[in-house]
C-alpha cells in the first residue's frame, strides 16, 4: 500500500554522456575529422576488405565519417578520399589516415606521403594497427578456425597436440622488412603463452628468414608447421603464401582479414591522434560559441 502523505518519485531525464552530452559539444562546432582506412591494394580485393572494415568501423565510430582509399588500382584510390580535406581556418585538423595494416609497411607509408603532397590534405596519419597485444587473439582464432589449435586453448597449456591436424608449431609471417618482423615478433610471443607451444616470427617476402624460422622451429621438436600471416590480407599475395608453405612442408591458416578487433584497434588509433591534437577535449567556455536567445540577450 502506498504511502499518500509521500511524494511521488520524480522522473528526472537522462543525461546523455560522452562527448556528445552537449548540444554545445566541441564536434558540434569544430567538426569531427574524417578517418580515412588507407588500404594496400586495389578496390574489390580480397572481398571488399576496406568496405567490411567501414562497417565494423561505424560501431565504434558512429559519428564519423568514414571512406577507404586504395593505394594501387584505378578505382576508389587514397588521391580521392583526400581530394576534399583541404585546410580550413576553423578546422583544427579535416582528417586521420589509418593504414591498414599490421606493422610498419614502407610502400604503404610511401604512397599516403606521396597522395597528401598531391591533394594538400589537411590529415594527420596513425600508426598501423600493430603492434597491438589483440592481434594475438585474431591470430588464435584464425588458426582455430583452419583446424590447427583449439579455439579454447589460452590457459590450457599442453605442449603435445591431441591430433595429427592441430600444430605443434607456428611461423607468424610477416610482410615489410625487419621492422614488420620486428613487430610480428610481439604477436608470436603472445601467441606463444596462448598456446603453449613455439611460436617464431618471419619475414614472408625474403626466403631466406622464412628457411632459418622453419629449421629453428623443426629443431624446437615441430613436426606439423603452420605459418599464420599476421596481415590483413592485401599486402601478401594467397598464391605466394599457399606456395611458400608447399616449399617448406607447412600449412597455413588465412589472413587477419577484416574483423571486429581490428576494427577496434583502428577506432583506437583514430582517438589517439585527436586526444594528441585536443579534438575530443571538452571545450572551455572561452572556445564555446556565444549563446543566443531571449534568455541571453546582449547587454545594452
Amino acid at each position: 500500500m502506498q504511502n499518500p502523505d509521500r511524494l511521488p518519485p520524480r522522473d528526472l531525464p537522462r543525461r546523455r554522456s560522452g562527448r556528445h552530452r552537449n548540444p554545445l559539444s566541441f564536434d558540434s562546432w569544430i567538426g569531427t575529422p574524417t578517418l580515412v582506412l588507407a588500404v594496400p591494394g586495389v578496390a574489390g580485393d580480397t572481398d571488399g576488405i576496406g568496405a567490411q572494415m567501414v562497417d565494423l568501423l561505424r560501431s565504434y565510430r558512429p559519428e564519423v565519417t568514414i571512406r577507404v582509399g586504395c593505394i594501387e588500382g584505378s578505382d576508389d584510390r587514397l588521391t580521392e578520399a583526400l581530394a576534399d580535406l583541404e585546410p580550413v581556418d576553423e578546422h583544427p585538423l579535416r582528417g586521420v589516415v589509418v593504414p591498414l595494416v599490421t606493422a610498419p609497411h614502407p610502400a604503404t607509408d610511401q604512397a599516403i606521403s606521396e597522395a597528401i603532397e598531391a591533394t594538400g590534405a589537411d590529415v594527420r596519419v596513425t600508426d598501423g594497427l600493430g603492434p597491438h597485444p589483440m592481434l594475438a587473439e585474431v591470430l588464435h582464432l584464425r588458426l582455430a578456425e583452419a583446424g590447427f589449435v583449439r579455439a579454447d586453448r589460452m590457459r590450457l597449456i599442453s605442449v603435445v597436440a591431441p591430433s595429427t591436424t592441430m600444430t605443434d608449431g607456428v611461423i607468424v609471417g610477416a610482410v615489410g622488412g625487419p621492422d614488420a618482423v620486428s613487430a610480428a615478433g610481439v604477436t608470436a610471443v603472445l601467441l606463444a603463452a596462448r598456446l603453449g607451444i613455439t611460436v617464431l616470427p618471419a619475414d614472408l617476402e625474403d626466403d631466406s628468414s622464412v628457411e632459418q624460422v622453419r629449421r629453428q622451429i623443426a629443431d624446437a621438436g615441430c613436426v606439423r608447421p603452420v605459418i599464420a600471416p599476421s596481415i590483413v590480407g592485401p599486402e601478401f599475395d594467397t598464391e605466394r603464401l599457399k606456395a611458400l608453405a608447399e616449399r617448406y612442408e607447412a600449412r597455413y591458416s588465412a589472413p587477419l582479414g577484416a574483423s571486429s578487433t581490428l576494427a577496434k584497434i583502428a577506432a583506437l588509433r583514430y582517438a589517439e591522434v585527436l586526444n594528441s591534437v585536443g579534438v575530443e577535449a571538452p571545450a572551455t567556455a572561452d572556445e564555446l560559441p556565444s549563446p543566443v536567445g531571449s534568455r541571453h540577450r546582449p547587454e545594452s
